[in-house]
């Protein structure tokens, strides 16, 4: 009689099993209708894999209901490495890619690159935070700021995100690009980049107390930020004119995108002076850099850190990053049915 009425309720069991099961491996996340599977976001390489931010980009995909997809590094076919990927005699003493290899990568991007294999398969792609860009790479080539103390750089990092960027922007890829990769969207559209913000104020004679990078880098700061126009790709997502509580740390900045295809959506005022915090090409489906950091606010708020609670909230950082994966799911249904 037990033996029966063990296997009597097997089939109840199992069911409860499955469900779990579908439950755990993604099944309420943001999928392809065409394909029922999780859309795959892409989030570009980095030298530092380990960093905060870094991390905390791959935490909020997960909770968002997407499946993360590490990429390879892109490489220049036009530059040579050694077997662990470090470029030779492309780079100064500080990680800084050289004038001339700078110029390869600019002329050739991504035609003359790995990028179209790195992104097989990819929906959509999230550039995240990280360390200065050569200032080679900009569409008028600047001379290192020369602040020893802001000296890290990657030059393997730069010639990978600036290939893949010119490959997602050519093939229409949604792109979310978060702080570095906000300025490298900037760079690869041509606009200007502010090397060092607090000596940008102090050229223009404005005090400036580090709103946007703890001083000593320790902590991520607060601010809040406006939305500039109601018809932007931001607005439409948040639904409002201003966020506040934006994670920041960066001590670079977009001076300028005239003469560009990008817009300024968001921007800051800073002791009188408007930072930009968020731009768009709306000449693509999705391409939406923002200068401040939503991984990090959800980060907090998952781990229950003590500062969580000065930063955005769980609904706006998740209506940023469903946006994304909404996009992603719209151009995998496409790429499937043609």
């Amino acid at each position: 009689m037990k033996s029966e009425t063990r296997n009597s309720s097997l089939p109840g069991r199992v069911a409860i099993i499955v469900l779990f099961l579908i439950f755990w491996m993604g099944y309420s996340a943001i999928v392809s209708e065409a394909s029922g599977k999780p859309v795959s976001v892409g989030i570009a390489w980095s030298n530092v894999p380990d960093s905060y931010s870094y991390t905390s980009t791959i935490i909020a995909v997960k909770e968002a209901g997407a499946t993360p997809v590490i990429l390879d590094m892109v490489k220049s076919y036009d530059l040579n490495y050694d077997k662990k990927g470090n470029l030779i005699d492309s780079k100064d003493e500080h990680g800084i890619l050289t004038s001339r290899a700078a110029k390869l990568v600019k002329c050739n991007q991504w035609q003359n690159s790995n990028a179209a294999a790195v992104m097989k398969g990819i929906d959509c792609i999230i550039f995240p935070g990280g360390w200065d860009i050569s200032p080679t790479l900009y569409y008028n080539e600047q001379p290192w700021h020369g602040i020893e103390v802001d000296s890290d750089y990657s030059a393997e990092r730069d010639v990978s995100d600036y290939l893949l960027f010119s490959y997602c922007l050519e093939k229409n890829i949604p792109t979310l690009a978060i702080c570095r990769g906000m300025q490298m969207l900037s760079i690869v559209s041509g606009a200007e980049i502010v090397q060092d913000i607090p000596r940008w104020f102090a050229e223009a004679g404005v005090e400036y107390r580090y709103q946007h990078r703890d001083r000593r880098k320790k902590v991520f700061l607060a601010h809040g930020i406006d939305i500039l126009n109601q018809d932007s790709l931001l607005f439409g997502i948040v639904g409002r004119g201003r966020i506040e509580g934006c994670p920041s740390w960066h001590h670079q900045a977009v001076r300028s995108v005239d003469a560009t295809r990008l817009v300024v959506t968001a921007v800051t005022d800073t002791n009188g002076i408007k930072v930009i915090e968020g731009i768009e090409r709306p000449d693509k489906k999705f391409v939406l850099g923002i200068q401040f950091h939503p991984e990090v606010a959800i980060r907090k708020i998952l781990k229950n850190e003590q500062d969580a609670d000065q930063f955005m909230d769980y609904e706006t950082v998740m209506k940023l990053f469903r946006a994304l994966f909404d996009a992603g799911a719209e151009t995998s249904n496409h790429r499937r049915l043609h």
